[in-house]
Parts: structure tokens; C-alpha cells; sequence
């Protein structure tokens, strides 16, 4: 089995701003590889609303994250990086969660400062726990880690930019560096100043959030080769697959509903043919497999 997490680790130690989409379920990973990307990470944001149409406000249980996550890691070969919002309690389940993810073969993993129940990081009304008591997660993640031999990378990120300002933001980062986390994520961060700032400060490696590369929400657009060449690690897209997949999905259905004949013929740009979908997802695979172990049905060839 390939060792995934230390790909991904090797990665972003070179601090060229590796590009890390959100995925929202195993087909949008499937789509993430497929085009060329080298890791992908699960959209917990994204998450909430493919399964619940909800916001993400912290209402998905962390069953179904763990369901969901162990679809997704399975469903691609490139590393994943899981979304387990705040660790689903205190540092000890953090740490039983840490070692269901390393059972899953999940390369890394993100876990955040925020008061449960946790609302996306570029929402409004964001409260953190004490630092120390994140630092007792990570501790409690990286001595599971410890323990089974494994290599998953954590990645600490703080909330508190938005309530607390960035000099709060980069003490807490620090801390959960020293606590033994191996990248750092300053959510909802503003300016390419106060990424600088942070480059400069943190003392590991640094994660920035452009949310979905178009809009840039709370953090400015900056060009993936200037956050590379500011030395930031990692930079993740986590919500564009579930805002894609619902402008088109919208799109779609009010054509449909607004056609006179109740059909879209020819417009073919709106969606994949039937044969470029089945053989994405695999189907020739499962009919080779069919005609060498299923019984011939009488009168088929």
C-alpha cells in the first residue's frame, strides 16, 4: 500500500503552496485526481450540504464524517486529507478519531480551535476554546500517531483571527506547533500583509484558505506562485466542489422547468454523456469482472 500520508508530508515540507481542492463526496474526489491535482481534502462545509442540505453548523454527525471519509479515501489513490471539525468532544476523542482516520489510510487531517458546535470558518459569530485545551488534542492526536508507527499529518488550525486578531492567531498557531502539530492553518486570515506576517512568525508550516479561488469570501486573492514564493505550504479550495455542483445543478433544473417542451434536446453542454460518466466511475472495469466470475445467464452471449 502506497504511504500516503508521507507523500503528502513530503509535499508540502517543500512550501510551494500545494493546492489542495475540497471535496464534497467520493465522485467530486474522483474529479479533484482525475484533472491532475496531488492531494484532496474532504470539505466539511461541503459535507453538510451533500448529505443534509444544511449550513455547515456544526449538525453533522461524526459517524457519517467518518462514513463519508473512509468513501472518499477509497474511492481515489492521491493523498486525502480529512475534516473532523472540532475532534468530536475533548482530546480524548480526538484521539480515538485520529486512529479510526489512520485505520482508513488518510494522509492528514485538520481539526479546529472553534467552540462546538463549530460554524464554517467565514461565517460570522466564531467562538474558540482555551488554547491549551486545543493543544491537549493535538498532543492527544500525535501520541496515537506515536503509538501505531504512523505518519498522518495534523494540521491545527486556529479561529481565532476573527474574534481575537492575528497577534492571538499566530501565539495559538505556535502553540500547537510546539504541541507537536504539523502545519498550521489560520482560518478567515484578511490581507496578503497579514500572510506575510504569519510566514514570517509561524515557525512551521502554513496553510491559507482562498475558499473557492473566485470569490476569495474573508482572505484576498493572491496567485498560487506568490503564496509559494512567500514560503506558505499548502493552499486549500475547500468549498468550490459544492458550490459548483449547485450552480449547475440549479442551472439544470430551472432550463428544464422552464422549457416548453419539458426537454433540453441538444443541449449537450449542460451535462456529461451518459458513456463519459459510466466510464469515470468505472463501469468497463465491473463488466470485465462480471464476464470472468458471474454465471452466463441462459440466452445471453
Amino acid at each position: 500500500m502506497t504511504d500516503r500520508a508521507s507523500i503528502l508530508r513530503s509535499a508540502l515540507e517543500r512550501r510551494r503552496a500545494l493546492v489542495v481542492p475540497g471535496a464534497h463526496d467520493a465522485l467530486s474526489a474522483k474529479v479533484v485526481e482525475s484533472v491532475g491535482f496531488e492531494a484532496v481534502q474532504i470539505s466539511g462545509f461541503g459535507l453538510a450540504g451533500s448529505l443534509l442540505g444544511k449550513p455547515d453548523v456544526g449538525l453533522v454527525d461524526m459517524k457519517d464524517i467518518l462514513d463519508m471519509t473512509g468513501h472518499i479515501a477509497r474511492a481515489v489513490r492521491i493523498p486525502v486529507m480529512a475534516d473532523i471539525d472540532t475532534g468530536g468532544g475533548n482530546a480524548l476523542n480526538a484521539a480515538a478519531i485520529t486512529e479510526r482516520l489512520i485505520e482508513m489510510d488518510v494522509a492528514g487531517v485538520n481539526i479546529e480551535d472553534q467552540v462546538f458546535p463549530k460554524r464554517c470558518g467565514h461565517m460570522e459569530g466564531k467562538q474558540v476554546i482555551p488554547a491549551e485545551e486545543m493543544a491537549g488534542k493535538v498532543r492527544a492526536m500525535v501520541a496515537v500517531r506515536a503509538r501505531l508507527g504512523q505518519d498522518i499529518v495534523i494540521n491545527a488550525r486556529t479561529d481565532a483571527f476573527a474574534p481575537l486578531g492575528l497577534h492571538e492567531a499566530i501565539f495559538r498557531a505556535n502553540l500547537y506547533l510546539d504541541s507537536g502539530a504539523d502545519m498550521v492553518f489560520i482560518d478567515g486570515i484578511a490581507t496578503r500583509h497579514d500572510i506575510e506576517r504569519a510566514v514570517h512568525e509561524i515557525h512551521g508550516l502554513l496553510s491559507v484558505n482562498l475558499m473557492d479561488a473566485v470569490t476569495g469570501v474573508k482572505t484576498q486573492l493572491i496567485p498560487i506562485y506568490e503564496l509559494a514564493k512567500l514560503g506558505v505550504a499548502r493552499v486549500s479550495v475547500p468549498v468550490a466542489s459544492i458550490l459548483v455542483m449547485h450552480k449547475a445543478l440549479v442551472d439544470f433544473f430551472r432550463a428544464l422547468h422552464a422549457s416548453p417542451t419539458g426537454l433540453l434536446a441538444g443541449e449537450t453542454f449542460r451535462v456529461s454523456s451518459f458513456k463519459e460518466y459510466t466510464d469515470f466511475v468505472g463501469l468497463p472495469e465491473y463488466r470485465v469482472q462480471e464476464q470472468e466470475f458471474l454465471p452466463t445467464l441462459a440466452g445471453t452471449r
